[in-house]
């Protein structure tokens, strides 16, 4: 899964769908570091200001990690879908940082009106 997962949402709603178990929270955590010569580019970056983009893509990256691995952790307890998605990001010491995404595991489906819709629109 990746971060297009359909069924996956900041809310505690997927509309639509009806929540048929709830498993609870699930997570993916990242710990990130830069190389020193990633920091030296940095550096540079930073002379000129602006976007420093060298960072910018090793936090998509460990946000992008953590959030598949949330995902995994999800199908592993029987999960389609996760609900009120957050993220977190704490520094653990210099130049080290951890990336939390966490949720709530749940299994979803169509509620009966998506449903009732589906089955006309097939004829049924």
């Amino acid at each position: 899964m990746n971060q297009t997962h359909p069924l996956t949402t900041t809310t505690f709603e997927l509309p639509g769908y009806r929540v048929v178990k709830a498993f609870g929270v699930v997570r993916g955590i990242v710990v990130r570091s830069r190389s020193v010569i990633g920091n030296i580019g940095a550096s540079i970056q930073s002379l000129f200001g602006g976007n420093i983009t060298i960072y910018t893509q090793l936090c998509e990256q460990a946000r992008g990690d953590a959030f598949d691995q949330m995902l995994a952790h999800a199908g592993q307890l029987g999960a389609n879908a996760v609900v009120g998605v957050r993220y977190d990001a704490n520094e653990i010491t210099a130049g080290i940082t951890e990336v939390l995404c966490y949720g709530t595991a749940v299994f979803v489906e169509p509620s009966r009106a998506t449903a009732m819709g589906a089955n006309r629109e097939q004829g049924g």
